[in-house]
Protein backbone atom coordinates (compact mmCIF):
# COMPACT_ATOMS: atom_id res chain seq x y z
CA UNK A 1 0.00 0.00 0.00
CA UNK A 2 1.10 3.71 -0.98
CA UNK A 3 -0.02 7.52 -0.14
CA UNK A 4 -1.10 7.06 -3.82
CA UNK A 5 -3.75 4.86 -2.51
CA UNK A 6 -4.90 6.85 0.49
CA UNK A 7 -5.46 10.06 -1.81
CA UNK A 8 -7.30 8.56 -3.95
CA UNK A 9 -9.53 6.73 -1.07
CA UNK A 10 -9.60 9.60 1.07
CA UNK A 11 -10.69 11.86 -2.55
CA UNK A 12 -13.63 9.76 -3.70
CA UNK A 13 -15.08 10.03 -0.54
CA UNK A 14 -14.91 13.50 -0.29
CA UNK A 15 -16.16 13.37 -3.84
CA UNK A 16 -19.58 11.69 -2.72
CA UNK A 17 -18.41 8.82 -4.25
CA UNK A 18 -18.17 9.57 -7.63
CA UNK A 19 -14.92 8.83 -8.84
CA UNK A 20 -15.00 11.16 -11.84
CA UNK A 21 -14.88 14.10 -9.66
CA UNK A 22 -12.02 12.45 -7.45
CA UNK A 23 -10.20 11.69 -10.38
CA UNK A 24 -10.57 15.47 -12.03
CA UNK A 25 -9.04 16.66 -8.73
CA UNK A 26 -6.09 14.63 -8.34
CA UNK A 27 -5.06 15.38 -11.72
CA UNK A 28 -5.64 11.61 -13.15
CA UNK A 29 -7.64 9.48 -15.18
CA UNK A 30 -11.13 8.11 -13.51
CA UNK A 31 -9.74 4.12 -14.42
CA UNK A 32 -6.79 4.96 -12.93
CA UNK A 33 -8.29 6.05 -9.50
CA UNK A 34 -10.32 2.93 -9.78
CA UNK A 35 -7.65 0.65 -10.23
CA UNK A 36 -5.40 1.84 -7.45
CA UNK A 37 -8.36 1.19 -5.05
CA UNK A 38 -9.37 -2.27 -6.17
CA UNK A 39 -5.40 -2.98 -5.71
CA UNK A 40 -5.69 -1.82 -2.62
CA UNK A 41 -9.06 -3.64 -1.62
CA UNK A 42 -7.22 -6.80 -2.36
CA UNK A 43 -3.97 -6.11 -0.60
CA UNK A 44 -6.09 -5.46 2.54
CA UNK A 45 -8.25 -8.05 2.02
CA UNK A 46 -11.61 -6.14 2.55
CA UNK A 47 -14.12 -4.49 0.69
CA UNK A 48 -13.90 -0.45 1.35
CA UNK A 49 -16.97 0.84 -0.89
CA UNK A 50 -20.15 -0.55 -1.34
CA UNK A 51 -20.96 -0.98 -5.03
CA UNK A 52 -24.05 -1.41 -7.30
CA UNK A 53 -22.42 -2.70 -10.89
CA UNK A 54 -19.24 -0.13 -11.75
CA UNK A 55 -20.66 2.62 -9.31
CA UNK A 56 -19.29 3.13 -5.94
CA UNK A 57 -22.78 3.78 -3.74
CA UNK A 58 -20.69 3.95 -0.39
CA UNK A 59 -18.58 3.12 2.21
CA UNK A 60 -18.59 -0.82 3.63
CA UNK A 61 -18.62 -1.45 7.66
CA UNK A 62 -15.09 -1.94 7.41
CA UNK A 63 -14.40 0.50 4.79
CA UNK A 64 -15.62 3.51 7.50
CA UNK A 65 -13.08 1.96 9.63
CA UNK A 66 -10.23 2.21 6.79
CA UNK A 67 -11.34 5.69 5.67
CA UNK A 68 -10.92 7.01 10.00
CA UNK A 69 -7.09 5.49 9.47
CA UNK A 70 -6.40 7.25 6.34
CA UNK A 71 -7.53 10.11 7.58
CA UNK A 72 -5.52 10.07 10.29
CA UNK A 73 -2.32 9.14 8.28
CA UNK A 74 -2.90 11.94 5.52
CA UNK A 75 -2.95 14.35 8.57
CA UNK A 76 -0.13 13.58 9.84
CA UNK A 77 2.03 13.51 6.03
CA UNK A 78 0.67 16.98 5.84
CA UNK A 79 1.65 17.70 9.46
CA UNK A 80 5.47 16.60 8.15
CA UNK A 81 5.17 18.90 5.43
CA UNK A 82 4.16 21.74 7.72
CA UNK A 83 6.92 20.97 10.29
CA UNK A 84 9.09 21.29 7.61
CA UNK A 85 8.62 24.61 6.36
CA UNK A 86 8.00 25.65 9.64
CA UNK A 87 12.11 25.26 10.47
CA UNK A 88 13.02 25.82 6.95
CA UNK A 89 11.07 28.89 5.70
CA UNK A 90 9.85 30.38 9.13
CA UNK A 91 8.02 33.49 7.64
CA UNK A 92 7.04 32.55 4.65
CA UNK A 93 3.84 30.77 3.54
CA UNK A 94 0.26 30.81 3.02
CA UNK A 95 -2.82 31.27 5.58
CA UNK A 96 -6.62 30.86 4.25
CA UNK A 97 -9.26 32.51 6.67
CA UNK A 98 -12.56 31.03 5.85
CA UNK A 99 -14.98 33.24 7.35
CA UNK A 100 -18.54 35.00 6.73
CA UNK A 101 -18.68 38.37 5.21
CA UNK A 102 -19.34 40.00 8.32
CA UNK A 103 -15.89 39.07 9.77
CA UNK A 104 -14.27 39.97 6.34
CA UNK A 105 -15.55 43.48 6.86
CA UNK A 106 -15.82 44.09 10.49
CA UNK A 107 -13.87 42.08 12.58
CA UNK A 108 -9.84 41.30 10.06
CA UNK A 109 -10.33 44.76 8.51
CA UNK A 110 -8.77 45.46 12.56
CA UNK A 111 -6.43 42.34 12.70
CA UNK A 112 -4.82 41.79 9.04
CA UNK A 113 -3.13 45.27 8.17
CA UNK A 114 -0.56 44.34 11.70
CA UNK A 115 -0.44 40.21 10.87
CA UNK A 116 0.64 41.98 7.08
CA UNK A 117 3.48 44.00 8.71
CA UNK A 118 4.88 41.28 11.25
CA UNK A 119 4.59 38.74 8.35
CA UNK A 120 4.77 40.39 4.84
CA UNK A 121 5.77 36.97 3.18
CA UNK A 122 2.78 35.34 4.35
CA UNK A 123 0.20 35.27 1.45
CA UNK A 124 -3.27 35.60 2.99
CA UNK A 125 -6.32 34.42 1.46
CA UNK A 126 -9.82 34.92 2.55
CA UNK A 127 -12.54 32.66 1.57
CA UNK A 128 -16.02 33.49 1.78
CA UNK A 129 -18.99 31.25 2.72
CA UNK A 130 -22.26 29.96 4.61
CA UNK A 131 -21.16 28.95 8.02
CA UNK A 132 -21.33 25.12 7.11
CA UNK A 133 -19.24 25.82 4.38
CA UNK A 134 -16.59 27.46 6.02
CA UNK A 135 -16.17 24.32 8.66
CA UNK A 136 -16.35 22.00 5.19
CA UNK A 137 -13.55 23.92 4.11
CA UNK A 138 -11.27 23.64 7.32
CA UNK A 139 -12.48 19.60 7.80
CA UNK A 140 -10.97 19.17 3.95
CA UNK A 141 -8.08 21.32 4.63
CA UNK A 142 -8.84 23.63 1.78
CA UNK A 143 -8.81 26.78 5.01
CA UNK A 144 -6.40 26.78 7.95
CA UNK A 145 -8.89 28.27 10.16
CA UNK A 146 -12.74 29.57 9.77
CA UNK A 147 -14.85 32.48 11.84
CA UNK A 148 -18.22 32.55 12.22
CA UNK A 149 -20.80 32.17 14.98
CA UNK A 150 -23.04 29.53 13.47
CA UNK A 151 -22.16 25.52 13.00
CA UNK A 152 -18.48 25.65 14.32
CA UNK A 153 -19.06 24.74 17.60
CA UNK A 154 -21.07 21.96 16.30
CA UNK A 155 -18.99 20.33 13.88
CA UNK A 156 -17.12 16.87 14.51
CA UNK A 157 -13.72 17.52 13.71
CA UNK A 158 -13.82 20.81 14.43
CA UNK A 159 -11.78 22.42 17.98
CA UNK A 160 -13.59 25.98 18.33
CA UNK A 161 -12.71 29.19 20.51
CA UNK A 162 -14.21 32.13 21.36
CA UNK A 163 -13.52 35.28 19.54
CA UNK A 164 -15.54 38.12 20.54
CA UNK A 165 -19.50 38.17 21.78
CA UNK A 166 -22.02 40.42 19.79
CA UNK A 167 -25.66 41.53 20.27
CA UNK A 168 -28.04 42.17 17.34
CA UNK A 169 -29.15 46.14 16.21
CA UNK A 170 -32.12 47.27 14.41
CA UNK A 171 -31.30 49.97 12.35
CA UNK A 172 -33.67 52.50 10.78
CA UNK A 173 -33.67 55.64 8.85
CA UNK A 174 -33.62 58.98 10.77
CA UNK A 175 -37.45 59.69 9.77
CA UNK A 176 -38.75 56.61 10.52
CA UNK A 177 -40.58 56.46 14.10
CA UNK A 178 -38.18 54.50 15.93
CA UNK A 179 -35.51 56.83 15.48
CA UNK A 180 -37.71 58.97 18.07
CA UNK A 181 -37.12 56.82 20.91
CA UNK A 182 -35.29 57.96 23.78
CA UNK A 183 -32.44 55.95 25.03
CA UNK A 184 -34.53 54.11 27.72
CA UNK A 185 -37.15 53.51 25.25
CA UNK A 186 -34.93 52.15 22.48
CA UNK A 187 -33.95 49.62 25.60
CA UNK A 188 -37.63 48.49 25.91
CA UNK A 189 -38.00 47.95 22.49
CA UNK A 190 -40.34 45.72 22.87
CA UNK A 191 -40.59 42.06 19.43
CA UNK A 192 -44.33 43.28 18.79
CA UNK A 193 -43.02 46.77 18.26
CA UNK A 194 -40.65 45.51 15.81
CA UNK A 195 -43.33 43.20 14.09
CA UNK A 196 -45.45 46.40 13.29
CA UNK A 197 -42.74 46.75 10.35
CA UNK A 198 -41.48 45.44 7.23
CA UNK A 199 -38.07 43.69 8.04
CA UNK A 200 -34.82 43.20 6.23
CA UNK A 201 -32.26 40.59 8.02
CA UNK A 202 -29.75 38.32 7.70
CA UNK A 203 -30.24 34.86 5.50
CA UNK A 204 -31.44 31.90 7.74
CA UNK A 205 -27.68 30.15 7.78
CA UNK A 206 -26.25 33.41 9.13
CA UNK A 207 -25.47 35.76 11.92
CA UNK A 208 -27.78 34.69 14.35
CA UNK A 209 -30.98 34.79 11.90
CA UNK A 210 -31.88 31.23 13.74
CA UNK A 211 -31.94 33.02 16.82
CA UNK A 212 -34.48 36.04 15.79
CA UNK A 213 -37.09 33.50 14.24
CA UNK A 214 -36.73 31.36 17.16
CA UNK A 215 -37.46 34.55 19.78
CA UNK A 216 -40.49 35.38 17.52
CA UNK A 217 -41.71 31.78 17.31
CA UNK A 218 -41.93 31.52 21.25
CA UNK A 219 -43.67 34.60 21.94
CA UNK A 220 -46.05 33.51 18.60
CA UNK A 221 -45.38 36.78 16.76
CA UNK A 222 -44.90 36.34 12.58
CA UNK A 223 -42.93 38.83 11.24
CA UNK A 224 -42.96 40.27 7.80
CA UNK A 225 -39.56 39.76 6.93
CA UNK A 226 -39.38 41.17 3.04
CA UNK A 227 -35.50 40.86 2.18
CA UNK A 228 -33.05 38.22 3.35
CA UNK A 229 -29.36 38.86 3.04
CA UNK A 230 -25.84 37.57 3.76
CA UNK A 231 -24.19 40.59 4.12
CA UNK A 232 -24.82 43.57 6.36
CA UNK A 233 -24.15 46.55 4.00
CA UNK A 234 -26.58 45.43 1.88
CA UNK A 235 -29.31 45.17 5.00
CA UNK A 236 -28.71 48.72 5.61
CA UNK A 237 -28.73 49.85 1.57
CA UNK A 238 -32.44 48.36 1.87
CA UNK A 239 -33.37 50.08 5.13
CA UNK A 240 -31.91 53.17 3.64
CA UNK A 241 -34.40 53.01 0.34
CA UNK A 242 -37.04 52.95 3.04
CA UNK A 243 -37.86 48.71 2.12
CA UNK A 244 -38.21 48.29 6.08
CA UNK A 245 -36.39 48.31 9.19
CA UNK A 246 -32.82 46.17 9.41
CA UNK A 247 -32.03 43.53 12.23
CA UNK A 248 -27.90 43.11 12.17
CA UNK A 249 -25.18 42.07 14.05
CA UNK A 250 -23.93 45.01 16.34
CA UNK A 251 -19.94 45.00 15.14
CA UNK A 252 -21.82 45.60 11.47
CA UNK A 253 -23.16 49.46 12.94
CA UNK A 254 -20.93 52.29 13.28
CA UNK A 255 -22.57 55.70 13.94
CA UNK A 256 -19.89 57.49 12.52
CA UNK A 257 -19.47 55.45 9.22
CA UNK A 258 -23.43 54.73 9.17
CA UNK A 259 -24.60 58.34 9.34
CA UNK A 260 -28.05 58.21 7.88
CA UNK A 261 -29.34 55.55 10.01
CA UNK A 262 -29.94 55.12 13.46
CA UNK A 263 -28.97 52.08 15.56
CA UNK A 264 -30.98 50.58 18.63
CA UNK A 265 -29.52 47.62 20.13
CA UNK A 266 -31.58 45.12 21.01
CA UNK A 267 -29.61 42.18 23.13
CA UNK A 268 -32.78 42.50 25.51
CA UNK A 269 -34.38 40.64 22.87
CA UNK A 270 -32.34 38.70 20.92
CA UNK A 271 -29.67 37.73 23.70
CA UNK A 272 -25.65 37.66 23.37
CA UNK A 273 -23.99 35.93 20.62
CA UNK A 274 -20.62 34.91 20.57
CA UNK A 275 -18.37 34.32 17.21
CA UNK A 276 -15.63 31.44 17.12
CA UNK A 277 -12.82 30.41 15.67
CA UNK A 278 -12.50 26.71 14.48
CA UNK A 279 -9.36 24.55 13.38
CA UNK A 280 -9.09 21.29 12.48
CA UNK A 281 -8.05 18.38 15.12
CA UNK A 282 -4.69 17.24 15.28
CA UNK A 283 -3.34 19.99 12.89
CA UNK A 284 -0.12 21.56 13.04
CA UNK A 285 0.10 24.71 13.18
CA UNK A 286 2.99 27.27 12.01
CA UNK A 287 4.23 29.68 14.20
CA UNK A 288 2.27 32.73 12.02
CA UNK A 289 -1.09 31.23 12.45
CA UNK A 290 -0.39 31.03 16.55
CA UNK A 291 0.45 35.00 16.35
CA UNK A 292 -2.78 35.27 13.89
CA UNK A 293 -5.09 33.65 16.68
CA UNK A 294 -3.42 35.73 19.19
CA UNK A 295 -4.40 39.05 17.31
CA UNK A 296 -8.07 37.59 17.13
CA UNK A 297 -8.89 37.65 20.69
CA UNK A 298 -5.80 38.14 23.31
CA UNK A 299 -7.16 34.88 24.98
CA UNK A 300 -6.44 32.62 22.02
CA UNK A 301 -2.66 32.09 23.07
CA UNK A 302 -0.76 29.67 21.67
CA UNK A 303 -1.19 27.18 25.12
CA UNK A 304 -5.00 27.81 24.69
CA UNK A 305 -4.93 26.21 20.83
CA UNK A 306 -2.29 24.20 21.33
CA UNK A 307 -4.99 22.48 23.92
CA UNK A 308 -7.82 22.64 21.98
CA UNK A 309 -6.19 21.03 19.11
CA UNK A 310 -4.33 19.00 19.96
CA UNK A 311 -6.58 17.93 23.41
CA UNK A 312 -9.89 18.22 22.56
CA UNK A 313 -9.50 14.94 19.92
CA UNK A 314 -7.83 12.96 22.56
CA UNK A 315 -11.39 13.78 24.94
Amino acid sequence: MNLQQFRFVRETIRRDFNLTEAARMLYTSQPGVSKAIIEFEDELGVKIFERHGKRIKGLTKPGLAVSQVIDRIMREVDNLKKVSEEFARRDEGGLVIACTHTQARYLLPRVIPAFRKQFPKVHLSLAEGSPAQLAEMVLHEHADVAIATEALALTPGLATLPVYTWEHTVVVRPDHPLAELTSSAARALSLEQLAEYPIVTYDRAFTGRSTIDEVFATQGIHPDIVLEAIDADVIKTYVDVGLGIGIIAGVAFDPRRDTGLVGLPVGHLFGTHTTRVGIKQGVFLRDYVYTFLEMLASSLTRAVVQDAVQGTEEA
